[in-house]
């Protein structure tokens, strides 16, 4: 007589976690200071001035925002606190720095807001393919918060792991 096959896998105690889950959904968009520069290296206040409030911030209603300047040049502190009034209100989050920054920023408010202590005890697997900005930040970030709960940690696919931390009794 013949055995059932067994998924051991999916019977097994351990907690497969997705950190694809923990990039919040929402339409990005970027604020290049780039194109108010004088001949693409100066910005000028009262030109800026005029452009910003001449400017249709609408299209960043609801939008996650990252407000930098892709030129190499160098941007006076107000103008990021310029930008910073016409955003406050509009976008649903704005910050300056590039939109890899805003990648990891989003990242690392997500994490923050998870209850890590749900893992106690328990044993993970961080799942290995995730559509992540920054791979290896991400998993960094994430493990960090596991670290002091679970009793071990592995990265992969629940066949296939990589042992990564084992508390020690």
């Amino acid at each position: 007589m013949e055995q059932p096959i067994v998924n051991r896998v999916a019977s097994s105690s351990l907690i497969s976690l997705d950190l694809a889950e923990f990039i919040p959904h929402g339409e990005r968009a970027v604020f290049d200071l780039k194109d108010y520069l004088f001949q693409g290296m100066i910005l000028r206040e009262k030109d800026f001035r005029l452009a910003i409030k001449e400017f249709d911030w609408s299209v960043f209603q609801r939008k996650l925002v990252a407000i930098h300047c892709s030129a190499d040049a160098i941007i006076p502190t107000w103008a990021y606190m310029l930008v910073a009034t016409k955003m406050n209100g509009v976008a649903a989050f704005s910050m300056k720095g590039s939109p890899e920054e805003l990648e990891k920023k989003l990242f690392l408010q997500e994490l923050d807001k998870k209850d890590w202590s749900t893992f106690d005890g328990a044993k993970v697997i961080i799942k290995g393919c995730s559509n992540l900005v920054d791979p290896d930040f991400s998993f960094f970030e994430a493990t960090q918060r596991l670290i002091p709960w679970v009793s071990s940690l592995m990265y992969g696919e629940p066949c296939s792991t990589v042992p990564v931390f084992k508390k020690m009794s």
